[in-house]
């Protein structure tokens, strides 16, 4: 039986109870996979309570800040307002648990508490798109990356806004306890065990105009089932009938990205699904994402995923 790891979450007033309940869905003890980790979630007041809540209920948590000191590792679950400077016992406590080598989380707003502390100078970090120029221009010695879900510094790691918090804690279990726990968490939870792409695609961008979004809906799930194949922005347009300008203008609005950059984060999307659920040699692989080539494959797998074709499917398989 694995050792059990305590995990210590940060409650506050005007706490948002989503994001608060991240770490214990995705940190449970629900039986179902052989040698699974064990888990002691704590949450720990920040504050004298019973705290409030942005959902209108009072949170009553049972244990104190106190209690960070046995904790292997302890998530701040966002934080209620950017332009507050977190208590000073709370950024105490954090450094200190930081010095004793504890794994230190931020999830979404609660980068800034991270970054109050002191925690993240020189390291890179992200944050909830929103506030991501705000992040960078009050504390210029952090590295912001806009456009992630999550960055992993070791011993510090950082999510984008609300639902990546869960990306981010697949993560962390991923990475600590193997691929089969995190996928089966992610079973329970519905969700994908490992989400290609950034925050680009949720920034709030101009909707399409009537029939346009349709059409180019429409395109966008042909394109997915037509991966293999070659697809440009010339063929593209004729095919839904718009000039290139016109078409490019109306893609970057609906994905909030680039033609070649979506092709390629729905052609490792698919490629990593093909890995993780099949024994299909890689030259099958490749030709079925549109890579072409296990070089190709293995090129862009090592530049995105920082991994090689072959070594994600052992890990995610849980294979020696």
């Amino acid at each position: 039986m694995k050792p059990r790891q305590t995990i210590a979450v940060i409650a506050y007033n005007r706490i948002n109870p989503f994001l608060l309940s991240i770490p214990g869905m995705v940190f449970s003890n629900e039986p179902g996979t052989p040698g699974a980790p064990r888990f002691k979630v704590m949450v720990c007041a920040a504050e004298q309570g019973p705290l409030t809540s942005t959902a209108g209920f009072k949170i009553l948590p049972t244990h104190t800040m106190a209690e960070l000191r046995r904790a292997d590792m302890v998530i701040v679950p966002s934080w209620r307002d950017a332009a507050e400077a977190p208590p000073e016992a709370l950024l105490s406590a954090l450094r200190a648990a930081h010095r004793r080598g504890r794994l230190v989380v931020g999830l979404c707003l609660g980068t800034y508490v991270l970054a109050a502390a002191g925690l993240l100078n020189e390291r890179s970090a992200t944050t909830h798109w929103g506030w991501s120029d705000d992040l960078a221009r009050r504390y210029p010695r952090i590295d912001v990356k806009p456009g992630v879900l999550y960055v992993d510094e070791g011993d510090v790691v950082t999510s984008a806004g609300v639902a990546a918090g869960i990306d981010c804690c697949l993560h962390l279990l991923r990475k600590q306890h193997g691929a089969e726990a995190a996928c089966h968490v992610a079973r329970r939870l519905v969700v994908s065990p490992h989400r290609p792409g950034g925050q680009a695609q949720f920034i709030e961008t101009p909707v399409p105009g009537p029939g346009t979004e349709d059409r180019l809906g429409e395109s966008l799930q042909w394109m997915q089932r037509t991966l293999a194949q070659d697809h440009s922005i010339d063929s593209l347009a004729r095919r839904i009938h718009m000039s290139r300008r016109t078409f490019t203008r109306h893609f970057r609005n609906a994905t909030g990205t680039t033609l070649s950059a979506w092709l390629l984060t729905q052609r490792l999307a698919l490629a990593q699904r093909l890995l993780e659920t099949t024994t299909q040699a890689m030259e099958l692989v490749a030709e079925k994402t549109g890579f072409g080539s296990v070089e190709s494959l293995r090129f862009h797998f090592r530049r995105e995923l920082k991994t090689t074709p072959s070594r994600y499917r052992k890990e995610f398989r849980g294979e020696e």
